[in-house]
């Protein structure tokens, strides 16, 4: 599988959300995805579900230098000593001794940026972390927090879709050597509904969610992390790794997009970009 390199560390261009997976099942999807191949999950505090990703993680017997383990801090606990209390909560829960990419979930206009990306470098600095990032950081927020950085950042994880343009934040990624982690990449099944993506699902004998799966990793500096609970839609989802639209198929796609095409955006959300 393709990987994005940044911030020193190999990030695999599909892996495996766990949003709103929970218990044995969440477990048992994630022992299943290793199983087929998947060597990316990511999970977060808000999510619940650490123990279970955790249990996934044993249960598949992939060895742990294989498996590319990203979790987040919530935004109510950006202040440094609740931000280092949180990543060793999470170590436990996980039953790793680090992550392999630590993010701030939300932005938190109430804590000082400067104190935040301070904690969050920290992280790195006492290896509870490989690489760092953040989470729904629009481009100018995210300039702020490269700058106020001592470690490299590696990555930005955002809503990312073909009908939601995210171009200002991909030409910062880029920008600053770091990638972009789609999440909600399947836009919650409303992919299926475009005629576009279904003509290009057609012609191709794939899914509309494969199609918009391999428009996303075709990218450059874009990953993509598709949740599902259906066993079956593991191996649809990781197949979508190897497809390689053509140019005028890529094209057809991203005239989807616009900034208005977003599903998230909760009341603590950002200020978002607005040209795309």
């Amino acid at each position: 599988m393709r990987t994005i390199r940044a911030a020193g560390v190999a990030i695999p261009a599909l892996g495996l959300g766990t949003w709103r997976l929970a218990g044995a099942e969440c477990a048992d999807i994630v022992a299943r995805a290793l199983g087929l191949g998947y060597r990316h999950v990511d999970t977060a505090e808000m999510y619940g579900n650490e123990r279970e990703v955790g249990e996934g993680l044993k249960a598949s017997g992939v060895p742990r230098a294989d498996v590319f383990v990203t979790t987040k801090v919530w935004h109510e606990h950006l202040e440094p000593r609740a931000l280092w209390a949180a990543a060793e909560a999470s170590l436990e829960r996980l039953g790793l001794d680090f992550v392999d990419l630590y993010l701030i979930h939300w932005p938190n206009p109430a804590v000082p940026l400067e104190l935040t990306m301070d904690a969050l470098c920290e992280v790195r600095r006492r290896g509870w972390a490989k690489a760092i990032g953040v989470a729904n950081f629009p481009s100018a927020l995210l300039d702020r927090a490269v700058a106020l950085s001592t470690e490299p950042l590696a990555a930005n994880q955002v809503e990312y879709h073909p009908f939601l343009s995210q171009a200002p934040v991909l030409e910062a990624c880029r920008e600053h050597g770091m990638a972009l982690t789609a999440y909600c990449p399947i836009a919650k099944g409303k992919v299926a509904e475009a005629p576009a993506i279904r003509e290009i699902a057609a012609a191709r004998g794939l899914t509309p969610a494969q199609v918009a799966l391999a428009w996303l990793v075709g990218q450059r500096n874009v990953a993509a992390i598709p949740k599902t609970a259906t066993p079956a839609r593991l191996a649809e989802n990781l197949a979508a790794a190897d497809v390689v639209l053509g140019e005028a198929e890529m094209a057809r796609i991203a005239a989807l997009g616009s900034p208005a095409g977003r599903l998230v955006s909760p009341t603590f959300a950002p200020d978002w970009d607005h040209a795309g």
